[in-house]
């Protein structure tokens, strides 16, 4: 099966990112990826864009040449209590919260402090999506976070990028997560992280992960459009009729 979504992706408004939207449009109808979100990181990060740069996406298309782009926000979990680096009702703006550990905001510290703070997070009702929660840097107690994203309907990331250039050491975990998250009646979703244009769409060892633990594909966010865009639209996202034009 091919998997033409995919959430997670930096622009060089992240200035350690390295395309633009328009490259990100040129590689997803090259591969045939229907729908993206840009994801750039909260601005609590040193090098991420300004708030007024997630405010201002309102400009962004919905539509591209027949391929959808979704409004998003890699967002910074902050501290224990899974505060995250965007807030309010400008959330509502968005179409899609991704949220995760970030050393700079959030220094690695113990187990339970990191599972305190994404169960907080996951439970604020703020973030759809928790990425690269197999980071080695921040373990975390994996049975009880999948059960509480399962409980919250919050999918979790089985993030590409982090076995290939960065997080290295995550397999293990992540395997273990996609198995929780199997016994725990959640959802999963596979997002490259792309921090170039070129990696959208890529989920080579992720899709490992998920067919070793054999994952059932429908609670696999990515298979779809339909799959994703349902989702949002159960969590309370708004406006993303649009997007019915990629809905087969």
């Amino acid at each position: 099966m091919k998997f033409l979504v995919d959430i997670h992706a930096h622009t060089i408004a992240s200035t350690h990112a390295y395309s633009t939207v328009h490259d990100y449009l040129c590689v997803a109808k090259a591969k045939g990826i229907k729908l993206f979100a840009i994801t750039d990181h909260g601005p609590d990060m040193a090098d991420a864009p300004h708030f007024w740069h997630f405010v201002n996406m309102r400009v962004l298309p919905r539509i591209v040449d027949g391929v959808g782009v979704l409004r998003g926000i890699e967002a910074n979990i902050k501290n224990e209590h899974g505060e995250i680096d965007f807030f309010g009702d400008y959330l509502q703006e968005l179409d899609i919260v991704l949220a995760g550990f970030h050393e700079p905001v959030f220094p690695p510290s113990t187990k339970e402090v990191h599972t305190t703070a994404l169960i907080n997070c996951i439970e604020s009702g703020n973030v759809d999506i928790i990425t690269h929660p197999g980071n080695p840097a921040y373990p975390i107690d994996i049975k009880r976070v999948a059960c509480a994203a399962a409980k919250h309907n919050v999918a979790l990331e089985i993030n590409n990028s982090s076995f290939l250039t960065s997080r290295k050491g995550s397999t293990c975990n992540c395997i273990e997560i996609a198995n929780a998250v199997k016994a725990a009646g959640g959802l999963l979703v596979m997002g490259s992280d792309s921090h170039v244009a070129f990696s959208l769409g890529e989920f080579e060892k992720a899709i490992e992960v998920i067919e070793t633990v054999e994952f059932p594909i429908e609670r696999l966010l990515n298979r779809s459009p339909e799959a994703l865009l349902s989702f949002l639209t159960a969590r309370g996202h708004k406006s993303l009729d649009e997007y019915s034009v990629l809905i087969e």
